[in-house]
């Protein structure tokens, strides 16, 4: 028997609810690589080594993803980078 056809967009929307939202870091002339490796460290528990290759992304490119997952974690993730003003903006 076949699925009827408006079962589909509902499973479509719960896909489209669940994509992962992203945290991306801006590069500013402020801060340090320590201070920024210290807390992408704090913020998305990552590795010291992933930190300063984030780090080192940002500096050269200008930005990068730092974190991908909840919205609410990003939210949170977003709010620790900004403790010490660094610039962040959580895309969905």
């Amino acid at each position: 028997m076949a699925a009827h056809p408006l079962e589909h967009p509902e499973k479509e929307e719960e896909t489209l609810v669940q994509e992962p939202a992203r945290v991306i870091l801006f590069n500013d002339d402020v801060h340090t690589f320590d201070e920024v490796i210290v807390q992408l460290i704090k913020a998305t528990r990552c590795t010291s080594d992933r930190a300063e290759a984030l780090a080192w992304e940002v500096h050269t490119t200008g930005r990068a993803v730092v974190y991908s997952g909840e919205l609410a974690r990003c939210v949170e993730v977003s709010g620790i980078l900004e403790e010490i003003q660094l610039m962040t903006q959580v895309e969905v």
